[in-house]
C-alpha cells in the first residue's frame, strides 16, 4: 500500500526570526514546511492576507503575526485582520511578540544567553516589549561575542545588535523546545494545537 504524502504547509510571516519559529513549529508536526511568504514587515503581510486566505480554501497555510500593541488582545486583532479564516488557514498571533515564545523556554534561553534563569519572566506574554527584554537580557550575558551580536552599539542608532536576528534564528532552530515553552505561553500553545490539526486534516 502506498504511503500517504505528507501535508505541506505554506507559511507567511513578518520577518526572518518569525520564519525560523514558524518553520520549527511546522517541523514538529507530521507536516512539512512549504514556501515562506512575506518577510517584509507587518503592513505588507496584512495587505496580502486576503490572498493567502483565498489559497487556504484549497491548501494548508499558517500566518504568524505579532500582537505588539495593535489591539487589546489576540482575539481583537484576529477579528480586525481575518474575521473569516478559510478552512485550511491557521492564523496565529504571538502575544506580544514572537520573542515571548522563545523566552518561555526559560532553561534553554538562559543557557543560550549566558544568564541566570532566575532573572527571566515566568509569564513572558505579560511582558510589554519582549524584544527589548531579550536585548536587555543579552546585555547581561557572560559571553562577550553574544553581547556584541545582540546588543546595539551606543553610536549605531540601531535598536538591535548586528546579528540579533541571526542569534535568535540559531536558537529557534536548535535548543529551543516549543513543547516546554508552550506551558508558559498560551498563544504558543494555541498555535501548536492549530498546526497539529492542520497537519492531520485531509485537504480536498
Amino acid at each position: 500500500m502506498a504511503k500517504a504524502a505528507q501535508t505541506v504547509i505554506s507559511i507567511a510571516v513578518e520577518g526572518i526570526v518569525d520564519e525560523a519559529v514558524a518553520r520549527r513549529l511546522v517541523s514538529e508536526t507530521s507536516a512539512l514546511p512549504g514556501r515562506v511568504y512575506g518577510k517584509n514587515g507587518k503592513a505588507k503581510l496584512r495587505e496580502r492576507l486576503s490572498g493567502y486566505n483565498r489559497d487556504a480554501v484549497r491548501s494548508p497555510w499558517v500566518v504568524l503575526v505579532d500582537l505588539d500593541h495593535d489591539a487589546e488582545c489576540a482575539a481583537a486583532l484576529r477579528a480586525t485582520w481575518l474575521p473569516k479564516p478559510a478552512k485550511h488557514m491557521c492564523f496565529r498571533i504571538a502575544v506580544r511578540e514572537v520573542e515571548a515564545w522563545l523566552l518561555a523556554d526559560r532553561e534553554r534561553i538562559a543557557e543560550f544567553l549566558g544568564i541566570s534563569a532566575s532573572i527571566l519572566p515566568r509569564s513572558p506574554e505579560d511582558v510589554d516589549d519582549p524584544k527589548r527584554l531579550m536585548i536587555d537580557l543579552a546585555r547581561r550575558s557572560r559571553r562577550r561575542e553574544l553581547r556584541e551580536d545582540m546588543v546595539p552599539r551606543r553610536s549605531s542608532g540601531r535598536t538591535e545588535g548586528p546579528a540579533y536576528a541571526s542569534r535568535l534564528i540559531e536558537f529557534a532552530g536548535g535548543p529551543w523546545r516549543p513543547a516546554i515553552a508552550a506551558k508558559n505561553c498560551d498563544s504558543l500553545r494555541r498555535c501548536r494545537r492549530c498546526l497539529e490539526k492542520l497537519a492531520s486534516a485531509s485537504v480536498a
